[in-house]
Formats: C-alpha cells, structure tokens, sequence
C-alpha cells in the first residue's frame, strides 16, 4: 500500500506520511494517534506531553548556532474527514488509508486521503526526526478535533506554549500565505412529526443523488458545485406540488464540513400518477444535470420503484420542512468588501434525516466577520422555526484577523520570491484555521498559514500534489533557517 509512497521525494515527508496514514484517526475518536504522536516524540528522547483535552506537545531544543533565534510553534491537526465512496469496500476504524500514485497525484483508493491535515503533521514529525536542519527552538503543537468542533484548540490553555511565533501547516494552495481565516458556527434544526399509515393504491420510488464531487465547505463553496441535499429538496419539492408526492424518509450528505454529494429519499405517489411522474421527474433531471454539465459532469440522478412502504411523514410537516429547506440559503452569502475574491459568509447544508418521526438538519455557517455570521446563522434559524423546528447553535469560534504588519509574513514573502522568481498570494482562506482561536489565548504570537498543494479536501477525492510537496519542502527549510533574531 504505502511502498511506492515511501520512495518519493522528499522521502522523510512521505515516510512519515505513510506512517500516519496508517494509523485511524477520525476525529473524535483520535486516542490512537494520540498515542502514536506521544510514542514517537518519547522515543526521540524529547519531552513529550499530553494536554486535558488530548493535544500533544512535543518540544526540541534548537540546533547549534539557532539559540538567538525566536522559539517556534509548528502546528497541524491529528484528525482527518473520514468519507468514502458508497461502493468502496472499507472500515477506516480498523484500515490504514489505501494510496497509491497517480502522475502528480498521491490519492487513496475510494476514500480521503488524510493529507488535509497529514501532510502538515508529517512535516513536523520529519523535522523532530531530523539530524541535519537548522532551526530555533521547537514546540510541535498537535491539536484534536480540528474537523468537526476545533475543540482542542479550543481548550488549549494559554501559558502552556512558549513559543513567539507560530507555523501553521494547514492550507492547500503552494502560492498562499495565509494572514486571516473564517470563524464558523453549527447550525443544527431538530423536529419530530406525526407518520401516517400509506394509502392504498401507492406507489413507493426511491430517489438518489450521486455522483457529485462534494468538496471543502469553505474553500470549495465558491466553486458552483452542486449540494445533494439542495437538488434532493428540488425534485421532492416538485413531486409534491405537482403529483402529490408523500415522503418516507429522506438521508442525505454526511459531515457538516463537506459538501454533499450524495442523498437518498423514498416516497410514494399515487398509483395513478405513476406514468407522468416518471415521466415529470426525468424532465427536472435533465435540466438540472444542464444547470451543473460544466462544474458537476457526473451527477447522477436514479428513479427506482420499491415496495411501498409501510409508514410516511405527516403531510403538514412535510410540506413546512420541504419549503425550509428551499428558503434556507446555502453556498455564499456575501463576498468580502475588503479583500478581493475573498468569500466572506456563506452556508453548508450538510446533513438531512427525515426518519422515523424525527428531523435533522445540520448545517455550517462561516464568516470572516462575526456579525455577518450571527445573521446568516439568525435567517437559518428561522426558516427552520417557522417549521416548528427547535433551531441550537453550537461550536462557535472565532475569525483569525489578519494581520498586514506580520514579521513572519515579510520573511516568507522574501523567501518565496527568492525560491520561485514570482510572488506568493498574501489572502485570507474561507477555511476554519486554528490561528484565530489559538490567537485568543497567546494574542502576541505572530503567526502564519501555508501548505502543499491539496484538491478535493473532504471528499474521496482529495489528492495531494508531489510536485508541490517538493517545493514546500524546500520552502519549510528556508524558513526555519530564517526565523527572526530575539529581540
């Protein structure tokens, strides 16, 4: 699985790479690469340590003629998304992640790759393990969670670091140099309704949504992919209006950070519209797949009949949940008015169950300004209380504020011009980097944002350039030997 990855330059960031892509790592469930980290920095000899929310430190002294330099954080997160193909045979509870290398392209077979945040914690572990690169003082900061809640940032004490100035490795473009990111909130509307017994003479279909590309649900929001719980609304809402179309249960995307590509719903309509609506729903397809022939080529659309089923949702609240959903906004809201092709707010529906007598919908809202977030988040909320839905916000954190004065910045500017003869894009990412929150409690760390190349974060397609990870290397140990004198 991992042998031809092992060869690849640099060999001590694929190697490491390899190694942890080995080991589970879902967030929430991060106990066993905790204990990994923690192996390996104790058996490098350095002092190795776990917090009370389970981030782990691991601090080495500087290299000879780097003590006057600034001591350093380099950071990334432990956890990765875990989404799979729906016909990819695989438990990433107890498999280490399936690559293999495909032209300029490390990818992993039906799943994500784990190089959103792997490629950043295989970095710092191939500088722990190094004997030959220059660098100040060291604090590896491993944070959990960082997917699905950023908790372990979150709950990271201040005090605890030494550092002045923080590396974090977690963005996805090699010409960025991140300076500020979105904060973000969960959204979460909750409802029960009343099920009633089909009628006679029903006919029961089941719709699926595939095929779509999904994607990050902050850098890829802008991009005009399609969301499978929005096209699923579309052709359930239709169905209702025009044949009377009653819904069994609906189950639809997956995390809140990724887009969804996939939905599945099964309804019944009466037996005698079968023929038109059929015929009806293979129209709307149609022009749906000709909306999204250019960014989503292979959406996939299946009409199946099945047997009826037994039970469907109350038809009041069908109709209130399906107009929610229809009014509630997802993708971009606003676009920033200070930096250019910077999105400012937008909205991921992620994840809708209609099942059994209840209602989930999951949402993730993210802002780079926090009143902007709190509105967005306000109009979600009540399209779904309109409903009679109950409507919880949860996980807030906040934005990461750029800052233009950077030290930092101006050294990895200079270096980048040097190495590449063009100059890197100094941006702000739509992404829910760790800076902001870690900023809260060391508000005079100077920090930064940079990374390889990565495509298709979040969904099983998701590849990681080698190309790029050569230039990134390079680019990590330039900065090191770089890092500003103590003052």
């Amino acid at each position: 699985m991992s042998h031809e990855i092992r060869t690849l330059e640099p060999t001590a960031l694929w190697n490491k790479f390899a190694d942890l892509n080995a080991v589970p790592r879902p967030s929430k469930d991060e106990r066993r690469v905790i204990d990994f980290m923690k192996d390996f920095g104790s058996k490098l000899g350095f002092e190795t340590i776990e917090d009370e929310i389970g981030n782990v430190i691991i601090r080495k002294p500087a290299t000879p003629g780097m003590e006057n330099r600034k001591p350093i954080v380099m950071q990334s997160h432990l956890d990765m998304v875990h989404q799979k193909n729906n016909d990819t045979d695989f438990d990433f509870n107890s498999q280490g992640i399936d690559m293999y290398v495909d032209g300029d392209w490390v990818r992993a077979r039906g799943t994500t790759l784990g190089a959103d945040n792997g490629l950043g914690v295989a970095t710092i572990m191939a500088i722990l393990e190094s004997k030959d690169i220059a660098h100040p003082e060291l604090e590896a900061l491993f944070t959990i969670d960082e997917e699905t809640g950023m908790t372990g940032a979150l709950n990271l004490k201040g005090g605890l670091l030494k550092g002045e100035i923080l590396l974090n490795l977690d963005t996805e473009e090699d010409d960025e140099i991140d300076i500020g990111c979105a904060g973000g909130i969960d959204v979460t509307a909750s409802g029960s309704y009343p099920e009633e017994d089909a009628p006679e003479g029903s006919v029961g279909y089941r719709l699926t949504v595939k095929g779509l590309k999904g994607g990050h649900s902050g850098m890829d929001i802008d991009k005009g992919l399609g969301n499978a719980n929005k096209i699923m609304n579309r052709l359930l809402f239709d169905g209702f209006e025009n044949f009377g179309l009653q819904i069994c249960e609906i189950n639809g995307g997956s995390l809140r950070n990724a887009i969804p590509r996939e939905s599945v719903a099964e309804i019944i309509i009466a037996q005698m519209y079968d023929e038109s609506f059929e015929f009806e729903m293979k129209q709307i397809i149609d022009e749906i797949k000709a909306e999204f022939k250019t960014t989503e080529p292979n959406l996939t659309v299946l009409i199946e009949k099945i047997d009826t089923p037994a039970s469907i949702m109350d038809i009041r609240a069908q109709e209130g949940i399906l107009r929610a959903i229809y009014a509630a906004h997802n993708g971009v809201y606003r676009m920033s008015a200070d930096m250019p092709d910077l999105v400012e707010t937008s909205n991921n529906i992620a994840r809708v169950i209609v099942k059994d007598g209840d209602i989930s919908i999951l949402c993730l809202t993210r802002s780079s300004v926090e009143s902007s977030k709190m509105d967005l988040a306000n109009a979600l909320r009540s399209a779904f209380e309109l409903t009679g839905c109950e409507v919880s916000f949860s996980g807030s954190y906040p934005g990461w504020t750029p800052n233009v004065n950077s030290e930092i910045k101006d050294v990895l500017v200079r270096i980048y011009e040097d190495q590449n003869n063009s100059k890197p894009r100094v941006v702000a990412c739509h992404a829910g980097l760790e800076c902001g929150i870690l900023g809260t409690n060391y508000p005079e760390m100077d920090m930064i944002s940079f990374g390889p190349t990565i495509l298709g974060a979040h969904s099983p397609d998701e590849r990681a350039s080698i190309s790029s990870a050569q230039k990134y290397w390079k680019f990590v140990i330039e900065i090191l030997k770089n890092i500003p004198l103590k003052h």
